[in-house]
């Protein structure tokens, strides 16, 4: 057991994984460039854990979890899973029946609640696909299925018959997760399940998801960009920039000792309840870097105010500088960093 109570046993290990769109232009749509989406991104999730994956719009979260998921091909690195009948495989390797008998066990919830669900299929249909398609149930047995996956969820079986315009948004976002229950599998990918939600309505999902990771043993890929609510559901958590991780910690630890100067302006905007702990907001200046054309040496550094010559110059390579703490940036073991309940030292 690790020292958050949960098991060392890894179920996801993803090395060096790079995901880059080409850019075409001209009459014969000539390649010009790449968008760098995902660039050497590695990190592992423990069974049973829940791994926040965080960073602004567009640094790459949710495209690290459709390659995981093989709904994008990965350009290369390698994506080993233990899958409980297939055993340890490299998902990027695996031909199309092996993927099928793979997605058993790799599920998805999608952000948006609305666009996610067919308003032409019922909830029997919504849900029962995924049993239906792996010939896992039909007739009597599969509505039975779908309403015992209803009532794990929060809804009355006797809304199988209906459409996704009769619920609300988060009656639609728990469809969407019974949707992913429905084959029970072992790890699931939240695509920022709950940020098309009200708050009220978001805290309620949360405890769901909570609940049914203790009922079902599941492990998650929480991906999110609001850093109250990775502090709720995640036991560790992963900072991405520009396409790269750039710090991954225990939760308590990344937000009282953050090592990275990203992580400790983004901590900066995380709401403090308490009137005598609040902190100025970290400004960050200039724009983030374009992942078409990014800039030489740490990507960060054009924003950065403990920058110095070396972070222009030399790529920093991600380290551990703690048990279970793992950093990107020269300058990591010497800055002290602001954290959600102030200094831990003066830098």
């Amino acid at each position: 057991m690790t020292s958050n109570g949960k098991s060392d046993q890894l179920l996801l290990e993803v090395k060096d994984l790079k995901k880059h769109f080409p850019i075409q232009r001209g009459f014969f749509s000539r390649t010009v460039g790449y968008v760098k989406a995902v660039d050497g991104v590695s990190f592992y999730v423990r069974e049973g854990e829940t791994l926040g994956l965080v960073g602004e719009s567009g640094c790459g979260k949710t495209t690290t979890g459709r390659c995981i998921l093989r709904a994008l091909d990965p350009t290369s690195g390698e994506i080993w899973f233990n899958d409980p009948e297939l055993g340890r495989v490299n998902v990027p390797e695996l031909d199309k029946q092996q993927l099928k008998a793979l997605r058993r066990n790799l599920q998805m919830i999608f952000q948006d609640p609305y666009s996610s669900l067919n308003p032409r299929m019922t909830l029997l249909q919504i849900v029962g696909e995924p049993l239906l398609v792996n010939n896992v149930a039909k007739g009597k047995e599969l509505e039975d299925r779908v309403a015992d996956l209803l009532r794990v969820v929060g809804l009355r079986p006797e809304y199988m018959s209906r459409y996704p315009h009769a619920f609300s948004g988060g009656q639609r976002q728990r469809i969407g997760i019974a949707r992913a229950l429905a084959l029970h599998p072992k790890f699931i990918v939240c695509d920022e399940p709950v940020s098309a939600l009200d708050v009220s309505v978001q805290a309620q999902i949360l405890n769901l998801l909570q609940d049914l990771q203790e009922q079902f043993g599941l492990t998650y890929l929480f991906i999110a960009h609001d850093l109250s609510v990775i502090e709720h559901i995640s036991d560790r958590v992963a900072v991405m920039y520009v396409g790269k991780l750039v710090e991954s910690a225990l939760t308590e630890e990344l937000f009282i000792n953050p090592r990275h100067p990203y992580t400790e302006a983004l901590l900066s905007a995380v709401p403090k309840p308490d009137p005598r702990m609040r902190t100025e907001p970290i400004v960050l200046p200039g724009d983030v870097a374009d992942p078409a054309n990014p800039p030489s040496g740490c990507y960060f550094h054009p924003r950065c105010r403990y920058k110095v010559d070396l972070c222009e110059q030399e790529e920093p390579t991600l380290r551990e500088i703690s048990p279970d703490h793992f950093v990107s940036c020269h300058r990591a073991d010497e800055l002290r960093l602001l954290g959600v309940l102030g200094p831990a030292d003066s830098v």
